[in-house]
């Protein structure tokens, strides 16, 4: 038996609409939640057209002309944007009828493409028993013809199981998100022996050793110390009929362990150090999951990757932006400041789950409204964007 997608109905919508749009094919990712019963798809959002595909109209039209690059460059980009609980689930394709038939293998190959992008920079390694399956959607532009299939990214020999693709209103109405802030301060010693210019590198060995304590953390969910199998909203009223997006929200803290239990012996070792790097500062994470008898292990799950992913990646939007405006050969390293971005979170239309995005101080409102046409092909009022943190550095 294979997996069922839960779908938003407003997702048929926007791909019937972009099927009138194909020009020999459109590409594109699916976002959504994975559970242990069926996957949930919120979002389709198509691959940002390249300015230099205007002129490739000669000859007939191939899948091999697919740039697999920026379709992972698009998904890492859009990954940093999902709050926790979220993930890309997959890849869509709408393509015409004699492309079809070499689809699939087109979709297959993106799948673990972008597959192997996104754990490149993860800090968090999967849980065994997580669902490792994601999803090739399949469109035929003129017979509008839906085939869904999914690969096993842990398996490279993962061959294409069919899976049942359900259209549901509301689907994110009774959806549970959980919000913590968590103060950090973390140190990161530069070696004498690694070059200055391994900063980046020494900064994800720092949050490395970091994620390991929010890993090890003990969460309060609503000042309440939950047992990890037991349900998210035991004990709590269910809002019967409600199709209306109202998100049950729980304050989660967070509390981490000050130093190694007796049990584990610690080993110190001295080492010679050029200087270092502070993280400082309070970020709010939030995180989203799924309506359906959710667990307390998976709620706390998708709020740890939260925390570690909203940290990692606005260090490396720091860095990427510092390679810009200075180049890599930066020859200084006296005490400096840098601001990293700021999380701000937006609506999305018909849903009660919130996307987010970064901004520097200096950004104008209309740079994020732009990212958020361009990424997620939905645009944005500057009103919506609600800013959720004091600047750190």
């Amino acid at each position: 038996m294979g997996r069922t997608y839960l779908v938003e109905e407003s997702i048929g919508q926007y791909l019937t609409e972009l099927s009138t749009k194909v020009k020999p094919y459109i590409t594109g990712l699916l976002i959504g939640q994975c559970s242990p019963q069926r996957d949930y798809v919120i979002r389709a959002v198509r691959t940002p057209p390249k300015e230099q595909q205007q002129d490739e109209s000669v000859g007939p039209p191939k899948l091999a002309s697919l740039d697999e690059e920026w379709i992972t460059t698009h998904a890492s980009q859009v990954s940093r944007m999902l709050p926790g609980g979220l993930l890309v689930l997959g890849v869509f394709m709408i393509a015409t009828p004699e492309l079809a038939k070499d689809g699939q293998n087109a979709l297959r190959k993106l799948i673990f493409s972008v597959e192997k992008s996104l754990s490149k920079r993860r800090l968090w390694k999967p849980a065994e028993e997580e669902v490792s399956d994601r999803a090739a959607l399949q469109i035929c532009s003129a017979t509008k013809k839906v085939v869904c299939r999914t690969y096993d990214v842990q398996d490279p020999k993962s061959s294409a199981k069919p899976a049942d693709w359900k259209y549901q209103s509301a689907l994110t109405a009774s959806w549970v998100a959980l919000g913590c802030t968590v103060n950090v301060n973390i140190h990161i010693p530069l070696l004498a022996t690694s070059p200055s210019h391994d900063l980046e590198k020494n900064t994800k060995n720092g949050l490395n050793r970091w994620s390991k304590q929010i890993e090890d953390s003990v969460f309060l969910i609503n000042g309440q110390v939950k047992d990890e199998d037991t349900e998210l909203l035991e004990g709590q009223k269910k809002f019967r009929g409600n199709t209306q997006p109202s998100t049950q929200f729980s304050d989660v803290k967070v509390l981490t362990q000050l130093c190694q239990g007796a049990s584990t012996r610690s080993t110190a070792t001295v080492q010679v150090c050029s200087g270092s790097i502070n993280l400082r500062g309070a970020v709010k994470c939030r995180a989203y999951i799924h309506g359906n008898k959710p667990k307390v292990k998976e709620a706390i799950q998708a709020l740890k990757r939260d925390i570690i992913n909203t940290l990692s990646d606005r260090c490396e939007i720091l860095f990427e932006d510092l390679i810009l405006n200075e180049g890599p050969q930066k020859k200084n390293f006296g005490r400096e400041y840098h601001v990293l971005p700021q999380r701000l979170f937006v609506p999305v239309a018909g849903s009660s789950v919130m996307l987010s995005d970064y901004k520097f101080g200096d950004e104008a409102a209309g740079e994020i409204q732009e990212r958020f046409v361009e990424m997620l092909d939905q645009p944005v009022q500057a009103e919506d964007m609600h800013i959720a943190e004091d600047i750190s550095t």
